[in-house]
């Protein structure tokens, strides 16, 4: 029997590009707290990190209480866009993704997870709403972990999955991503079209586009063992 080896992706930036419905709620969470809205550029710099992090780094002005208010009102505007307009118009895949995951998922020496800042709930629906269900083998999400880039979650995939560390790979688009999985010993692949510039991330490999990942991730860890 092959080897087994993972590939753990994250999801905003990465997978999906859902910059628009993340900027609308945390303009929704500001205006209900009556504070003015961060820029665009700032606010989605923070994506990647868990909501709990995010607001007293980004309003460190603010008291814990309006962090709480914050939070709550990311989320409520967050699901209710969502609800309203549904996974394919607010969180569309970048182009290639969905064919490289199909691609993976027909590997039988692959195994696919998700380390992500999104809440369980969040992830759920995403993944309901593009079909997704059965793909991953572990969802490691904000609700059960610290922030990253707290390497609490790609060990805890790493034990569900027993691949050993060089035989695993992180796929993310933020330095957060980056330093997650250097935390955790393994490999990282950087994106080019998510929200940290790709010259930060310092990633062993870096892709433009989604097509260039099979051949990115063999280099780094090897197809069958």
């Amino acid at each position: 029997m092959s080897e087994l080896r993972l590939v753990i992706f994250d999801v905003d930036g990465t997978l999906v590009d859902s910059q628009v419905m993340i900027f609308e709620a945390f303009t929704h969470a500001y205006k209900q707290v009556g504070l003015p809205v961060p820029d665009r550029a700032t606010a989605l710099s923070y994506v990647g990190m868990s909501l709990e992090t995010i607001f007293p780094q980004l309003s460190p002005e603010a008291d814990a209480a309006t962090h709480a208010a914050l939070t709550q009102g990311y989320r409520d505007a967050y699901f209710h866009i969502r609800q309203t307009q549904g996974s394919n118009a607010t969180s569309p895949f970048f182009p290639g993704a969905r064919g490289v995951l199909e691609q993976l998922r027909a590997q039988d020496w692959t195994l696919m997870a998700v380390a992500t800042g999104k809440s369980t709930r969040g992830l759920d629906k995403l993944l309901e709403g593009h079909g997704l269900g059965g793909y991953f083998v572990s969802l490691q999400t904000a609700d059960d972990h610290p922030s990253k880039p707290s390497p609490s979650m790609i060990n805890a995939i790493l034990s569900e999955t027993g691949v050993s560390r060089d035989r695993a790979v992180m796929v993310g688009d933020t330095t957060f991503d980056m330093d997650m999985a250097r935390a955790a010993g393994i490999k990282t692949i950087g994106v080019s079209w998510g929200y940290h510039p790709a010259d930060q991330l310092q990633a062993d490999r870096m892709i433009r586009a989604f097509a260039a990942l099979p051949q990115a991730i063999d280099d780094l860890i090897g197809l069958q063992g």
